[in-house]
């Protein structure tokens, strides 16, 4: 069957973020040399998992002292006059397998500057990754047999997540993360249906997704599933940058999936307006229906639960989306063309 293995990568997600959670708050004594490191510290990925670190280094400026900052890691090992600390800094390196060459090279790049310690944040244990930094944050229930990166995304983005919360001794965070897998089968429950929907319906031609704040890096990654999975037109922005310029794609073929924020929400909401009067169809994420509700079709993620630990409960039912676009298409998601699990140079 086309996609069996995505399908079922999606759907045990729930389990699969118990355990990640749970290391992730296990693994905080052995990380707080790097986590708390005072000075800059750089967060890096390639593809999927450069969209993680664009959330991961927002999250890490709200709860940790150093500042840190997110690019892919080629910009690291390419230009790295460019990008390392200029003191001695952290580098958390975010990888699926361990092994992308790109990834491999930064780290080395990093370790050769003698710029600080490295952890890498990923779901194989054997890595060369894992060999190699001073600490490995390691999840193999996140482990695929897939292409795209459904489960691994987010057992890395929680476990993260979890050794924040623990680091810190943020308590409501911690408690908001352990909410999440009952969460998450709900709402996978009550996806399905409008995702399949949506998915088979070609009138949609265009599919953006828009983010703020760590919100924007789950964007991308949900416009990343889209386009690998079903080969459909998607971009990613940030919210307040739609208006400047992309806005004018927008037509009656537009299809917004839009992650609502707490911090930022109602200028978000009030740019939902004007892309609806513009003829776009918007699919708002959200914990609850706001009261006055742009969006024509709402997907509640469930109250109670904080900002920063939304991230990967928005993403779910996107990755659900797109699998089913996918398949509406004919294609198998567990194949994306063109594409490789693991990138070597």
């Amino acid at each position: 069957m086309n996609g069996e293995h995505t399908w079922n990568e999606i759907v045990s997600q729930p389990e699969v973020w118990r355990a990640a959670i749970a290391a992730g708050a296990q693994s905080a004594p052995q990380l707080q040399p790097i986590l708390r490191h005072p000075g800059e510290a750089l967060a890096i990925g390639c593809g999927s998992t450069h969209y993680l670190s664009l959330a991961a280094a927002p999250l890490a400026n709200r709860f940790l002292p150093g500042r840190w900052y997110a690019l892919p890691s080629s910009e690291l090992y390419l230009f790295p006059r460019h990008h390392l600390p200029r003191k001695e800094g952290a580098l958390v390196a975010f990888s699926r397998s361990g092994e992308t060459t790109e990834t491999v090279l930064a780290v080395r790049a990093f370790q050769q500057s003698l710029r600080g310690p490295t952890l890498t944040v990923g779901n194989y244990p054997e890595s060369t990754l894992a060999r190699e930094c001073d600490v490995a944050l390691i999840i193999p229930q996140g482990q695929e047999k897939s292409i795209a990166q459904t489960r691994s995304f987010t057992s890395m983005l929680l476990a993260f997540e979890a050794a924040l919360a623990a680091t810190t001794g943020d308590a409501e965070f911690m408690a908001s993360l352990e909410r999440l897998p009952s969460l998450a089968q709900a709402l996978l429950d009550k996806a399905s249906d409008l995702a399949s929907s949506l998915g088979r319906d070609m009138s949609l031609d265009t599919l953006i997704f828009l983010g703020s704040g760590p919100f924007y890096g789950i964007a991308c990654e949900a416009m990343l599933k889209m386009k690998e999975m079903s080969l459909s037109h998607s971009e990613a922005y940030h919210y307040m940058e739609f208006r400047h310029g992309p806005k004018s794609i927008v037509s009656e073929g537009t299809l917004i999936c839009a992650l609502l924020s707490d911090t930022a929400a109602a200028e978000e909401l009030r740019l939902l307006g004007e892309m609806r009067s513009l003829g776009a169809t918007i699919l708002l994420v959200c914990p609850e229906p706001p009261a006055q509700n742009p969006a024509q079709l709402t997907l509640a993620t469930g109250s109670g639960v904080c900002e920063e630990a939304r991230l990967a409960l928005s993403l779910l039912p996107l990755q659900v989306l797109a699998y089913q676009r996918a398949i509406a298409k004919g294609l198998d998601p567990d194949c994306p063309t063109h594409l490789d699990a693991v990138v070597r140079l």
